[in-house]
């Protein structure tokens, strides 16, 4: 049907008002479990320290009657150092973009700060978990701080706390097949072996192998990929039907088919998906024994004025404390 003459239509009007809505949609993910739940500490030096110890294996001790004892040897703890590394941002807005009126937003400058504080946030964890070493950095170098695959593994032999080589044994914090004093920081854990798929038995490995060396993890961090692997497992993959609301309603049936808690011989686990960490990579974490210790906390500093424009930065310094890395392991996964 023709449109009758002269009519008038939107398309070439003028004065129409735009419909521009006040809400901006940002649905990217913000979580961060790891950073959340480490523990927040202090750091007074970009170079800080700690030390750790440990019992002699257990073995027979029988002494005879009348004996003239010797000293036993004594063994130091450990000494260990990480470093504090710079993260920050910087936004800079004009002063007319400042005075506009923007929808969606009173003032640019401060939705743009909110906006990087937690790309931040997000960079964080990615760097704390992704396998980064430890640097002391340099004139024009950054110093890095040791993410947690340097904290952990011991020896290349069934009491690593980290698997990764397709046999299930665990690999050096070197991954040369030497033994290794223990992890400090310098190497990524589980390097020069074959990935292997996540499976319950494997998990059930590295669990035991943390219980063994007196580790009690909670938490289980991995990527999507091995969230569904785990809830598909023997252990956890029937789907089980849930009564929801009046029984007997055709409305009232939800079908669950997850393992959000994963009970094992050697500890029971909280499966956490995590976005930021390698694909390939399985954490049992205990928090208690990890924390982020800041030099200085994230602040926002308003930088001399050089021109038409308000220049903030956004900076926070900080580094990874493994308070002791044998309570915490890895698994090495093919997904």
């Amino acid at each position: 049907m023709a449109v009758p003459s002269n009519t008038r239509e939107t398309y070439g009007a003028v004065g129409i008002r735009e419909d521009l809505s006040n809400i901006i949609y940002n649905i990217s993910p913000m979580d961060t479990p790891f950073l959340n739940g480490c523990g927040r500490g202090s750091a007074d030096n970009t170079t800080f320290e700690w030390q750790t110890d440990t019992l002699k294996t257990a073995a027979a001790n029988t002494q005879i009657e009348g004996n003239d004892y010797e000293s036993t040897a004594a063994t130091e703890p450990r000494r260990l150092t990480n470093y504090t590394q710079i993260s920050a941002t910087q936004v800079q807005s004009s002063g007319t973009a400042e005075a506009v009126d923007f929808a969606g937003r009173k003032s640019t400058q401060a939705y743009q700060l909110a906006k990087r504080a937690k790309e931040m946030k997000r960079d964080m964890e990615f760097m704390l978990l992704e396998g980064t070493v430890k640097s002391i950095g340099s004139s024009g170098s950054a110093r890095n701080t040791a993410c947690f695959s340097t904290w952990i593994g011991t020896t290349e032999n069934a009491t690593s706390n980290v698997v990764a080589a397709s046999t299930g044994l665990g690999l050096t914090n070197n991954g040369t097949g030497s033994p290794a004093p223990g992890p400090d920081g310098t190497t990524e854990a589980g390097t020069g072996g074959a990935d292997t798929t996540t499976t319950i038995a494997l998990i059930n490995n590295v669990a035991e192998r943390i219980w063994n060396l007196g580790g009690t993890p909670d938490t289980i961090l991995c990527g999507g990929v091995v969230k569904g692997t785990i809830s598909s497992s023997t252990v956890g993959g029937a789907v089980v039907a849930e009564p929801r609301g009046d029984i007997g309603s055709k409305n009232s049936i939800t079908a669950v088919n997850a393992v959000d808690v994963l009970v094992t011989d050697f500890g029971t686990f909280k499966v956490v998906p995590d976005r930021h960490i390698p694909a390939t990579q399985v954490d049992f974490v205990d928090f208690d024994l990890w924390s982020v210790d800041y030099l200085r906390p994230f602040r926002t500093e308003t930088l001399a004025k050089s021109g038409d424009s308000v220049k903030q930065l956004l900076i926070a310094e900080y580094g990874l404390r493994a308070k002791n890395g044998n309570g915490s392991g890895q698994l090495k996964s093919a997904i």
